[in-house]
């Protein structure tokens, strides 16, 4: 009898060992499902996710005179003026929540283009320029959002930094040497917003920066708002640029802007790789 009470205590013992070991196998399980929804290839998903917008973005009027070498002074300094807010409050957000967990991997404060813009509002509009700038109506609903995301859904504010720091770092060193013939100014006067001087190598910097995207925890629900987020952004920058179109024609004048803008271009991303 004593036999049996041994074995079935052990038998119980055994089912006991047997349940545990089946729920420690189960809970890794999860915690393994957890970790691979959380590793989101965020930065391919940025780049194909981006493309059309990309190509609508290069389409704008504004921008397809801006490319061919026709940039008025008046219109670029505004151009700039509109991304001095737009920059202040991205960055504004960014640094108060730099230790979020979907903010913090792609923190880096060598982006940062306040410091630059202002030495171009300087360049343009003189000592008292605080007073001769305001931003634009689109500008205004971009500030808006910004705040909104600052204060409801930051990790949102991925999909904007993405799309202004490494269009900057890409297309906008292009930009500036145009800018800088077009409008013969001598080194980085006027043109500060485009130079990166704490990234001497663009190249490795966009790898570093790519990576880093891909090691926020994030899960694929997430990241697919961030690519959202990212072609709203896209969307906000075409508007800024198109509310720059008036007083570029009366500039350079209607037919000019028409030769200029009448073809359709093939966006960078759709032949290149980031």
């Amino acid at each position: 009898m004593s036999c049996r009470l041994s074995c079935r205590r052990e038998f119980q013992y055994s089912d006991i060992r047997l349940v545990k070991a089946q729920s420690c196998w189960l809970q890794n399980r999860i915690e393994n499902i957890k970790e691979q929804n959380m590793i989101v290839n965020l930065a391919e998903k940025l780049y194909n996710g981006t493309k059309k917008s990309h190509t609508a973005a290069e389409n704008v009027g504004f921008m397809k005179c801006f490319v061919k070498g026709v940039v008025d002074k008046e219109c670029f300094a505004k151009f700039l003026s509109n991304f001095y807010f737009i920059y202040t409050a991205l960055e504004i957000g960014i640094e108060s929540h730099k230790h979020h967990p979907a903010i913090r991997g792609v923190y880096f404060p060598e982006l940062n283009r306040q410091d630059a813009l202002v030495k171009d509002m300087e360049f343009y509009y003189g000592e008292q320029w605080q007073e001769q700038i305001k931003p634009s109506p689109v500008t205004q609903t971009y500030l808006q959002r910004l705040q909104k995301l600052v204060n409801c859904s930051p990790e949102l504010l991925i999909g904007h930094t993405y799309t202004r720091y490494m269009g900057d770092l890409s297309g906008g060193q292009m930009l500036q040497a145009i800018a800088q013939s077009g409008l013969k100014l001598q080194g980085f006067q006027g043109t500060s917003f485009y130079n990166f001087e704490q990234i001497p190598d663009k190249k490795a910097f966009k790898g570093k920066y790519r990576k880093a995207l891909n090691s926020i925890p994030i899960d694929n629900v997430t990241a697919e708002k961030i690519v959202d987020e990212a072609n709203y952004a896209f969307k906000l920058n075409m508007q800024i640029a198109q509310e720059l179109e008036d007083m570029l024609i009366r500039a350079i004048g209607q037919l000019t802007f028409n030769n200029l803008t009448s073809s359709y271009t093939h966006g960078s991303t759709e032949v290149t790789t980031s």
